[in-house]
């Protein structure tokens, strides 16, 4: 009995010292409640407490405070500036049911390890596919246009066609252009979307507020557990016939430059000491973050265009004034951008209209630091609230309207951090970036985009946020085979 009460008398003295510790900090305000994350639209609601509280503020998460970071001042100074202090990610429930976690670019916490796997990952996506990604993108997108006028004046549901084209991208940059076959290509797509609607599931996400309901019986978790075990076998089995089959020196797809970058470190004394695991968590990133993403974007950016027509009209004059009088047959070239000022801008403001994943992944601060003023502890889990910064009314101009042309005049907005930023910006930011131009200035070319023929145009409000990507209402469009010599006749339904 003494030795019982002379525990609790520890465990309490411990506690009271943190609290006291934390009393002599200046700590950014604290929102009331405790059910801030049951909200439908999160990040719009996030921005909201703003007004009260400023850019900084904690709420609760279940029994931890947590900071959220709603303006570019705020993300910029904790990301870039300090970007140590808050590079580390935190252990939570949701994160540690993927049995390979910690060797996860995304959720994996800040080391030397992880710093050498990004670099390789890195390295294998900007080097060893340089030469071959844009004329990749350029050949997938042009198939893409030719099965779409094949559908030519039929409704397609574009997010399922837009997510088999970026799958297909990973797939060949990653297996290697031997992935001609659709069976395998479509097997990958359907395990990822699969995945992913397991991920977002409410049994699933619920863990992070009720930690304690994992310990019960979970049908969407079993069926979480099966589907990443999915995952891993097809992974396991391409690794397997790359090390059969590759010749060192040579590399023919980014699973080549990794497992040789990975051989090459053997025997090397280093803390940042990789292995075949982290190649194959290193791909599963790009599969899980690089597909839906990507696909979600572009489909934002044709829901926004046919509601406003009068822009996709001025899109396509000037594709067919920049790229000559045979536009159609014509290469969207990346080099192009800058004499596509126009549809740059279109995709800036489709990035900060509907950033794809509005509250990024969570940081966890690494040592004791401070952002704008306020004390913020080690250990601290942060959200950078990007869409609640892409919307602050202070910054931009009319924000919540669709207007590409803000972003035609030189230096007048600031940069948007849809991508991140820091040490834990998005590793395929350059793929993305380059997909969304070729594949909407390509659509653009040949097609004109229509609403089906009742007329009906998609919404442009998010569904319910509840997992970690800001979903849009399916939707379908008519694609019109265009002429660019000809008059438009098609914007009427």
């Amino acid at each position: 009995m003494m030795l019982l009460g002379l525990l609790l008398l520890l465990v309490g003295t411990s506690w009271l010292w943190g609290w006291r510790k934390l009393w002599n900090q200046r700590l950014p305000p604290l929102a009331p409640g405790f059910l801030h994350f049951l909200q439908p639209h999160l990040p719009i609601y996030l921005l909201g407490l703003t007004r009260k509280l400023g850019p900084i503020y904690r709420i609760r998460l279940g029994l931890q405070d947590v900071v959220v970071l709603n303006s570019n001042e705020v993300i910029e100074e904790a990301m870039i500036q300090k970007w140590a202090d808050f590079a580390g990610r935190p252990t939570i429930v949701t994160q540690k049911l993927d049995p390979q976690h910690h060797l996860d670019l995304s959720l994996g916490d800040y080391s030397l390890t992880w710093k050498a796997q990004k670099k390789l990952s890195r390295s294998a996506l900007t080097l060893g596919m340089r030469d071959s990604m844009e004329p990749l993108v350029e050949r997938l997108t042009q198939e893409f246009c030719e099965r779409m006028r094949a559908q030519a004046g039929t409704p397609v549901t574009i997010y399922k066609e837009f997510s088999f084209l970026t799958c297909s991208i990973i797939c060949c940059l990653t297996f290697g252009d031997k992935v001609k076959d659709e069976a395998l290509a479509g097997t990958i797509h359907s395990c990822v979307d699969d995945l992913l609607r397991a991920w977002n599931h409410w049994s699933i996400q619920i863990l992070d507020l009720v930690p304690f309901l994992r310990f019960f019986p979970n049908p969407g978790l079993r069926k979480l557990r099966r589907l990443q075990e999915k995952r891993d076998h097809v992974v396991k089995q391409q690794l397997r016939q790359h090390k059969d089959s590759q010749v060192a020196g040579q590399w023919r797809d980014m699973i080549d430059y990794m497992l040789q970058g990975v051989e090459h470190q053997r025997g090397d004394k280093n803390p940042g000491q990789l292995h075949e695991g982290h190649v194959h968590m290193a791909v599963v990133d790009l599969f899980i973050g690089g597909t839906e993403t990507t696909a979600i974007t572009l489909s934002w950016a044709v829901a926004f265009l046919l509601h406003y027509p009068e822009i996709q009209k001025r899109l396509q004059e000037e594709l067919d004034l920049r790229l000559g009088p045979d536009a159609p047959s014509s290469q969207v070239l990346y080099k192009n951008r800058m004499r596509l000022p126009l549809l740059m801008a279109t995709i800036a403001e489709v990035l900060r209209l509907r950033p794809v994943v509005p509250l990024a992944l969570p940081h966890r601060t690494t040592r004791a630091s401070s952002i704008f003023g306020y004390d913020i502890p080690k250990d601290t889990i942060i959200i950078p609230n990007l869409q609640g910064a892409n919307l602050d009314e202070s910054v931009w101009e009319l924000p919540h309207e669709f207007w590409p042309d803000r972003f035609l005049e030189p230096g007048k907005n600031p940069r948007t951090p849809t991508f991140g930023c820091g040490a834990r910006v998005c590793l395929g930011e350059s793929l993305a970036r380059l997909e969304l131009f070729v594949v909407l200035g390509r659509l653009l070319q040949a097609f004109t985009l229509l609403p089906p023929a009742d007329g009906t145009l998609p919404s442009l409000q998010p569904q319910s946020y509840g997992g970690v990507n800001l979903l849009m209402q399916p939707f379908q469009v008519r694609l019109q085979p265009r002429n660019p010599g000809a008059p438009d006749l098609g914007q009427c339904p």
